[in-house]
């Protein structure tokens, strides 16, 4: 073994020790691209190695921070991270959630329909789990527990439901997996759209045939009111501003009238509007939608530098050749190989946050899959339909690690806000179907990958 390939081991090998230390992520990625940046520069000067670490070489650390804060598609991510916080205030949740309650008090299992409903819709205004899971668990929970639901039942549509913001557009996760692999925003915000709607679908078919085979997990509200025109005006009024919000943001990237960027800054805009319209602007609201707007902005661009030093210094070290070497030698065929990828990515999802896996795994094995020639069909429209579906599987496998017990992220945000009768290993039961479900949509997404090419290949065709 090469002492360049002994680097690469060692330096993935005291990442992962350093990430259960606490220290902050950012300080352990730029902290360990550092010392392996300068061990290899020594080791150069006084042992007669060949690492290509020098000067020239760690420069480039230096200019990449700043190529990175000139980005202009990364300006969309504190734009739509308000946008999301800012829809969190207004208050459009908590009237969406009463209205449809109201039309779906009929239907077993009316009330998981309704959160999964306004799940799907805050994942295409918000794009943050946290806040999603968090609201819905808020809102949803003490009425389920009212109406005598099942309570792995409740926890479990609460988390799927809450976890569809990492896929559905606008996710930021997608402007930043664009970013990382030089793709097209709105070719992965269209490519998300046909996988985010099969995997709502599949979770609102799954609780009605539930709840209508068992009735005993999802029972009728006992004091439902009669379905009648204003209980349908009620639910359009609710339903209206934030649908039509939506529209506005994703419809103009698709229609090429804005740029993601641009588009980004109408739906800072249109939430603070909707906030304002619902008379829950204030001073002590817009002062907590910004400060938490900097923080959660700031804490994603100091990862963003630690990865540029971790993967430059890791890039310089040969490591995208020897992780590239050793997937292309699998003897399993391509379909292998994916399989391998996208296990090592939910597994990796335990450990890591996605955006730490965006910024220093996604870039590695994004060569390894386009060199396995998959057969993607791209319509003559897509430059790199492969990598495009390959983005969207990334996805729902990092949607299914952020559900699975016994770290998955989502488990402890519900945790954090469910009532203290709801135990933990409520939570865990309650998502074993949902991941069951986001599985069968992984598979679907590989056997079929026209489900994430031919959208962007018809929008932009034209």
């Amino acid at each position: 073994m090469e002492f360049n390939e002994i680097l690469v081991i060692a330096m993935f090998l005291t990442f992962i020790a350093f990430l259960f230390t606490g220290i902050p992520i950012a300080y352990v990625l730029a902290g360990v691209g550092v010392l392996f940046g300068a061990i290899g520069y020594f080791s150069d000067i006084y042992m007669d190695t060949i690492t290509g670490l020098d000067l020239n070489a760690l420069g480039l650390v230096v200019s990449r921070i700043f190529s990175l804060m000139e980005n202009w598609v990364l300006v969309a991510l504190p734009m739509f991270i308000f946008m999301g916080l800012m829809l969190d205030k207004s208050g459009v949740a908590e009237r969406m959630m009463m209205a449809m309650q109201e039309l779906l008090g009929r239907v077993r299992g009316g009330l998981g329909i309704t959160v999964t409903l306004i799940g799907i819709i805050l994942a295409a205004s918000t794009g943050i789990i946290g806040a999603s899971v968090v609201l819905l668990g808020l809102l949803s929970l003490p009425a389920m527990m009212k109406q005598n639901y099942s309570k792995p039942f409740a926890a479990g549509i609460v988390c799927s439901a809450g976890c569809l913001g990492i896929l559905i557009p606008p996710s930021i996760m997608l402007v930043i997996m664009a970013d990382q692999l030089a793709l097209s925003v709105g070719d992965l915000f269209m490519a998300a759209v046909f996988p985010g709607l099969l995997l709502g679908g599949l979770y609102l078919v799954y609780i009605l045939v539930l709840a209508y085979f068992n009735p005993s997990v999802a029972p009728l509200a006992k004091d439902r009111r009669p379905l009648d025109r204003k209980v349908i005006i009620e639910v359009l009024k609710s339903m209206l501003p934030p649908m039509l919000l939506i529209f506005s943001v994703l419809g103009s990237i698709f229609a090429g009238i804005a740029t993601p960027t641009e588009a980004s800054g109408v739906g800072a805009l249109g939430a603070t509007l909707l906030a304002l319209f619902n008379k829950r602007l204030n001073f002590g609201v817009m002062h907590d939608v910004l400060m938490s707007s900097f923080k959660t902005t700031a804490y994603i661009f100091a990862i963003f530098i630690g990865a540029t030093c971790f993967s430059l210094v890791l890039r310089e070290l040969g490591g995208d050749e020897l992780i590239e070497g050793a997937l292309s030698s699998l003897p399993f065929g391509p379909y292998g190989v994916l399989l391998v990828i996208l296990l090592v990515v939910f597994l990796l999802g335990f450990l890591l946050d996605w955006i730490e896996i965006t910024l220093i795994v996604l870039p590695l094995l994004a060569p390894v899959i386009a060199g396995l020639e998959f057969q993607v069909e791209g319509f003559g429209v897509l430059d790199q339909p492969v990598l495009v579906w390959f983005v969207m599987l990334i996805a729902l496998t990092l949607q299914t690690s952020f559900l699975t017990p016994p770290v998955g992220f989502a488990l402890f945000y519900l945790k954090g806000v469910a009532p203290p009768e709801m135990k933990l290993t409520d939570i865990y039961k309650g998502v074993v179907p949902f991941i069951l479900l986001q599985l069968c949509a992984l598979a679907l997404l590989i056997m079929m990958p026209t489900m994430a090419t031919w959208l962007p290949s018809v929008v932009y065709g034209k």
